[in-house]
């Protein structure tokens, strides 16, 4: 395959960005996005330019680092991760575009990398337990129903790629935020702290500047892990409770 690539340079946070164009070929289809981009940089190496910068770890789309728009799409064409997009979902001869998260809470670092650390400064408001436990308890010490067990492991699947809040047309972490939030919420462990936990994460998301929730849904629809749309819901009524209370 011979493509065309559109790719989004900026030298650093306080430089001006542009897309430029590059010429890739011989990229099999069975490649991943990732690989192509190693071709890619491959290729500017050989000719002494600088390589298109892109964050990535596992490629095994388990870490979420590989957080890239493509075609406009968070991830690109298909509901997955992007190191688990595969180049047969494009056509020889395609023009690609390469983009970077846009959100004004993930500020570029360089070309195609942002800082993401905003969602980490979420979990660390609340997402931890300080109630006094002693060592580790013996893991079938505390019965947990059938139900919120579930839960908790859907939640559980957000890997924080920022892919929800690359696909809001606000710019909202709401569906990362409640993910996390009902993830610990749901579980009898985290019942000391669920009051406190929703309000201090909620607070954190809106101090990051991360935008409001208007629910048009296309933050579960770019979601690689399905994290469900409803947990919004689940996570502004525990709000609205821990909030009566306070």
């Amino acid at each position: 395959m011979k493509l065309t690539l559109r790719v989004w340079r900026q030298q650093n946070p306080d430089a001006p960005g542009a897309m430029a164009s590059y010429e890739v070929d011989g990229i099999s289809k069975d490649m991943s996005f990732l690989e192509m981009l190693d071709t890619l940089n491959e290729d500017l190496i050989l000719r002494g330019e600088d390589p298109v910068a892109f964050d990535h770890d596992c490629r095994e789309g388990i870490c979420g680092a590989c957080s890239l728009v493509i075609n406009g799409d968070a991830h690109g064409p298909e509901r997955t991760t992007t190191c688990q997009l595969h180049m047969r979902s494009f056509a020889d001869g395609d023009t690609i575009d390469v983009e970077p998260w846009r959100a004004s809470a993930f500020p570029v670092v360089k070309d195609l990398v942002v800082d993401r650390s905003a969602f980490d400064r979420i979990i660390q408001a609340g997402g931890y337990i300080t109630a006094p436990t002693g060592s580790a308890p013996e893991a079938h010490a505390t019965a947990v129903p059938k139900p919120a067990a579930d839960s908790a492991f859907e939640h559980a699947e957000c890997i924080g790629c920022g892919a929800c809040v690359a696909a809001c047309p606000n710019g909202s972490a709401m569906l990362f935020t409640s993910a996390k939030i009902n993830h610990l919420n749901v579980l009898p462990q985290g019942s000391p702290e669920r009051e406190t936990r929703v309000l201090d994460m909620v607070a954190r998301m809106d101090d990051e500047g991360f935008g409001g929730c208007t629910l048009t849904g296309e933050c579960a629809t770019a979601c690689p892990k399905g994290i469900p749309l409803p947990s919004i819901a689940a996570m502004n009524k525990e709000w609205l409770r821990a909030l009566r209370k306070a």
